[in-house]
C-alpha cells in the first residue's frame, strides 16, 4: 500500500473512547478541511483504503464519509472520486452580476455558452419582460465556470435589440455588456429557492442526479424602469450560498 496520506497521522482512534469510531475519522478530518489545512480541490482516498489503513470496519469509514458529505466538506462521485468541496462562492444578497461578483473577489471566471437563439416570447417570458407575446428576445443559457470546476447553468432572455451576441458572452459577464451598450441595470426582483438537479444539470454541473441546487429567479430593469432581462439560473450548493445582513 502506498505511503500514508498526511492527514492520516492527525486521526487518532481510540477504542476505549466512548466518541463512535465514525465521528473520530470524521471530526479531525472535517477540522482539517475547515482550517484549510486540506486544501479545496483535495481529492481523499476511498472509504476502503481508509479503513484498511485506520484499521476500522468499512462501514465505519463509510460512514464518517457520509458525515462529510452531509456536512457540505466533501463531495463523491461515481468514477471520480472524493474530493474536498472546492471554493465555496459567497454571494451577497444584491442585484449584481455573478461574473463581476467573481471577478471582485479575485477570481477569473470562465464562460461557455450553451444555447444562443432568437425565439419568440412566450407568454410567461413576455409577461416577466412586458412585451407582447410573440415579441422577438433572445434565449441564452450559458455555463459559468470557478476555475476547472462548473458552477451555475443560467438561462436568461433579454429583448433582441439590446441582446449582447453569443462571442461577447463568452468573454464577459451579461451586465458588463449591457453597460457598454449604455444600459445600467437599476433594480430588480428576484425570488431565491431550492430544489433537486435533473439528469442532464447534474451532468453539466458535475454532480448526481437529484443533487441539491440553488435557484434564483429574476427580472431586471434598467433606469427607465424598462424590463431589460429575465433570469432563471440553478447554483451547485456545495459551492454556492447567498448571505444577507438581517436587522432587528
Amino acid at each position: 500500500m502506498p505511503h500514508n496520506p498526511p492527514y492520516i497521522a492527525q486521526i487518532a482512534i481510540d477504542r476505549t473512547s466512548s466518541t463512535p469510531l465514525h465521528a473520530q475519522i470524521a471530526e479531525p478530518l472535517a477540522k482539517l478541511i475547515e482550517d484549510g489545512a486540506i486544501e479545496p480541490g483535495t481529492r481523499l482516498e476511498d472509504e476502503v483504503s481508509m479503513a484498511e489503513r485506520l484499521k476500522v470496519s468499512r462501514p465505519t469509514a463509510r460512514r464518517a464519509m457520509e458525515t462529510l458529505t452531509n456536512r457540505g466538506l466533501i463531495v463523491r462521485r461515481r468514477g471520480a472520486g472524493t474530493q474536498v468541496t472546492p471554493t465555496r462562492v459567497h454571494r451577497p444578497m444584491a442585484l449584481s452580476s455573478l461574473n463581476d461578483d467573481l471577478e471582485k473577489s479575485g477570481v477569473d471566471p470562465r464562460t461557455t455558452v450553451l444555447e444562443w437563439e432568437i425565439e419568440q416570447a412566450a407568454p410567461g417570458v413576455a409577461a416577466a419582460l412586458n412585451i407582447p407575446v410573440g415579441s422577438d428576445v433572445v434565449r441564452m443559457r450559458r455555463l459559468r465556470m470557478l476555475r476547472d470546476e462548473p458552477l451555475a447553468i443560467m438561462s436568461n432572455w433579454l429583448p433582441a435589440g439590446i441582446a449582447p451576441t453569443r462571442d461577447e458572452l463568452e468573454s464577459g459577464g451579461l451586465y458588463g455588456r449591457l453597460r457598454e451598450r449604455g444600459i445600467k441595470v437599476a433594480v430588480g426582483f428576484q425570488q431565491i429557492s431550492a430544489r433537486l438537479a435533473t439528469a442532464d444539470e447534474g451532468r453539466l454541473l458535475n454532480e448526481p442526479t437529484g443533487a441539491a441546487l440553488l435557484t434564483m429567479q429574476r427580472t431586471a430593469y434598467d433606469e427607465q424602469h424598462r424590463a431589460v432581462e429575465f433570469g432563471m439560473h440553478v447554483y451547485r450548493a456545495s459551492m454556492y450560498s447567498y448571505d444577507q445582513t438581517v436587522l432587528a
